[in-house]
């Protein structure tokens, strides 16, 4: 006679895939004193990381993901695990829906806490008290107790009946060193370009000469996806490859300026201040990377070029490589960009052709890693990605000191015509710190000044640094009666830069340019805190012009920040 036994488990039958998988993560310290690991999973995301990191095709299965109603059908449970030093530390998760109305406040928290041993928790939607206002999957957090600490996460969800999954495919270690790493290596490199300024950036380093490397792009380049995000991005790989195979140790130094979700319609802007450091700091090799970023550039290219040319003209003639890196959907906008880069005999680096021809294969046929591996989300690497965009330049400088040809004598008598266009290479910024001569700035009731701004990681830095500190903020709940705010100036071009906000407070506000409204500006649209440049004018001929920027009937009431402008002036 058998004795009593135990009751199965029916959850662990249940069908389920991964959309995190023994990803690194880090208690990167928040403004608010919060020790947080964000992984957004709005925009797509969590489709994409169903289908990259759940092996997920079925596309009904996929669409479900879109939005909260169809999660709820699809997502039985949650399972959550976490892997840290101290397999008794604390960890709290949440899954956090938007909102309708009020987009990051108004939507469900799925919360648990874990511990750093491994061990998952499940939790289970049909206990979750739901919000009327859910919209979407909108982001994962991890909280930590203590700052910078570090964790392996995996979550997966668990299905509901009716709904299946293909089992999890197992993942072989990457392997560096094989011959196959090498050939990515080699695919990688688009063109070498004309070497000269390279070269001898690499002699000065290799002479014990003081050497900078500097980049500037997205959020790729601000090292998102690599955990921790100052010493596991690319930039910083890469610099310190570069210090070890050419320089003493000390005399190469690095300058990180990359900002989340931005284009070169805004880094043209920014380059003086985030990578000459207004005047302080003369890079000698400059690694321009918005090949993701660029796809709503007003211009197709224009401010792309003007960006590399101001580059190009600086009196220390700094080498410029552009670095062409890739979205899980094998997406770029090399094609595009390249133009600029033949034009000017520029090295071109390209991860989408040395990693996407072997995402393509099967194990043994010569792939490196899968897309898992490399991406964290469907936008940034993870730490092997990070390591991977290092180790394709680094494998351009080794072929750039090899190089023995002779160059760069096509740029001593000035740049050629440019390709694309050309029309922002004089940008400047102009913020309340300091304004034009000429120019003037009533600012209305666009009179108080935004701390709550979009933060990066800069250089080697876990710090952040807050970008367009000097702003004009208009803030209804102080009882203003809404004055506009005028600008005057002299200029044949200008880009407004404003804040986005996915904060219900954050209102609208037109923008009109010599008395005709040019456009409604509206911080809502992106739904979270960045920066946003629009151009307000490209004219041939430098003229003055007044900028007036009002709310929009029925928001005074509310919130809207002017970060700043771009101007491009002949007169001096």
């Amino acid at each position: 006679m058998s004795g009593p036994k135990a009751p199965k488990d029916p959850e662990s039958r249940r069908a389920f895939f991964y959309v995190i998988r023994e990803k690194e993560i880090f208690g990167s310290v928040q403004p608010d004193g919060r020790n947080v690991q964000f992984i957004y999973e709005d925009m797509g995301r969590l489709i994409n990381s169903a289908q990259v990191t759940g092996n997920i095709t079925d596309e009904e299965m996929l669409a479900l993901l879109r939005d909260t109603a169809g999660f709820c059908r699809l997502v039985h449970s949650i399972g959550v695990s976490v892997e840290t030093e101290d397999p008794m530390q604390k960890i709290d998760f949440v899954f956090q829906m938007y909102g309708k109305e009020d987009r990051l406040g108004g939507g469900t928290q799925i919360c648990g806490v874990l511990r750093g041993d491994g061990a998952e928790v499940r939790l289970k939607l049909e206990e979750q008290e739901w919000s009327g206002d859910d919209k979407e999957p909108g982001q994962i957090l991890f909280l930590f107790d203590e700052p910078e600490l570090m964790a392996t996460a995996s979550v997966r969800f668990y299905l509901n009946d009716g709904y299946q999954a293909p089992e999890a495919l197992e993942e072989a270690e990457i392997d560096f060193h094989s011959s196959d790493y090498q050939n990515m290596m080699a695919r990688s490199l688009m063109s070498k370009g004309d070497t000269g300024r390279v070269r001898r950036a690499i002699g000065r380093a290799q002479a014990g000469e003081e050497v900078t490397l500097a980049y500037i792009g997205g959020s790729i380049t601000q090292g998102a996806g690599a955990v921790p995000i100052n010493s596991e991005c690319y930039a910083y790989k890469s610099y310190k490859n570069f210090a070890k195979r050419f320089g003493s140790g000390r005399n190469v130094h690095l300058i990180k300026a990359g900002v989340g979700g931005t284009p070169s319609e805004l880094g043209m802007i920014r380059f003086e201040r985030d990578v000459l450091r207004d005047g302080q700091s003369a890079p000698d090799i400059v690694i321009v990377e918005f090949a993701v970023n660029d796809e709503g550039d007003e211009t197709r290219g224009n401010c792309y070029e003007s960006l590399v040319r101001k580059i190009l003209m600086l009196p220390n003639r700094p080498a410029v490589i552009l670095l062409f890196s890739v979205f899980a959907d094998d997406w770029n906008l090399q094609d595009r960009l390249k133009a600029v880069g033949e034009r000017y005999h520029l090295p071109m680096v390209s991860v989408l052709d040395a990693v996407v021809p072997q995402f393509r294969l099967k194990p043994g046929e010569g792939r490196v890693l899968s897309k898992n591996q490399f991406f964290y989300d469907m936008f940034h690497p993870t730490n092997a990605g990070h390591t991977i965009m290092a180790d394709c330049l680094t494998y351009f400088f080794e072929r750039a000191a090899e190089d023995e040809t002779e160059g760069e004598e096509f740029l001593y008598n000035g740049l050629p015509e440019p390709v694309i266009g050309a029309d922002f290479e004089r940008v400047k910024l102009l913020d309340r710190k300091e304004l034009p001569e000429g120019a003037s700035v009533s600012s209305g009731d666009f009179c108080q000044t935004d701390d709550n701004l979009q933060a990066v990681e800069m250089d080697a830095e876990l710090a952040l640094t807050s970008e367009f500190p000097y702003n004009w903020m208009y803030d209804g709940a102080k009882g203003q009666g809404g004055d506009p705010f005028v600008l005057e100036l002299f200029c044949k071009a200008l880009v407004l830069v404003f804040k986005d906000s996915g904060e219900v407070k954050a209102g609208r506000a037109e923008i009109f340019v010599d008395g005709v409204k040019k456009l409604t500006a509206d911080p809502q649209v992106n739904g979270w805190i960045h920066c946003n440049p629009v151009i307000l004018l490209q004219e041939k001929e430098t003229k003055r012009h007044e900028i007036r920027i009002q709310m929009a009937a029925g928001e005074e009431e509310k919130e809207f920040t002017i970060l700043g402008f771009g101007y491009v002036s002949s007169v001096h």
